[in-house]
């Protein structure tokens, strides 16, 4: 696997004023290891991760099924290999109230799961959405893997990835980066 998955931390910072959403992941020592353009009018997702801004080399794709709905699925798939990883859905009508995502394989069994850290915060975040920063945790059956958590700023989105807490390695990083993707790009359609 390449080694930018590696980290058990990154930084992911959506750019602002941009027509397409630009995602970029920092390593801990602050240096640029992930770039991601979307493109624009797009009925089907399709989100290629780079190892950097030139995009010469890219290392994940991530593509949506069918036209967006509220349960789409996303798989995850390594570009170098042309393996996919596992897949992403979003649980729709659960999705109204609190964000919850399945993970799912590479045979598209449930693995875990990605969901909003709390009912309250989570409607109160519909409301007053800059105002309250989102938490997402990532379960693998009963164990918590990573932590989602965004940066208190109102005029940029920052996501912080934490996959520290993962000892057992249950949770492939790629899934985790795809899933932070996939929460600014939707985040960016919500604000």
């Amino acid at each position: 696997m390449n080694p930018i998955f590696q980290h058990n931390k990154y930084l992911l910072k959506r750019q602002v004023f941009a027509l397409a959403g630009k995602f970029r992941f920092y390593a801990p020592n602050g240096q640029l290891v992930l770039f991601s353009e979307q493109k624009m009018f797009k009925l089907r997702e399709d989100i290629r991760v780079y190892a950097d801004e030139s995009k010469a080399q890219e290392v994940l794709m991530i593509k949506a099924r069918q036209i967006m709905d509220f349960s789409v699925a996303f798989d995850v798939v390594d570009s170098a290999t042309g393996q996919k990883v596992g897949a992403l859905r979003r649980k729709g009508l659960a999705s109204l109230l609190r964000d919850e995502w399945e993970i799912l394989d590479v045979s598209d069994k449930v693995i875990g799961k990605l969901f909003e850290d709390s009912m309250g915060l989570a409607l109160v975040r519909r409301l007053l959405t800059a105002l309250v920063p989102q938490n997402y945790d990532i379960t693998v059956g009963t164990t918590r893997v990573a932590d989602l958590k965004q940066n208190f700023n109102p005029f940029a989105y920052q996501l912080n990835l934490d996959f520290s807490m993962d000892i057992n390695h249950l949770l492939d990083h790629r899934m985790g980066i795809a899933a932070g993707i996939l929460l600014a790009a939707i985040e960016g359609r919500q604000s």
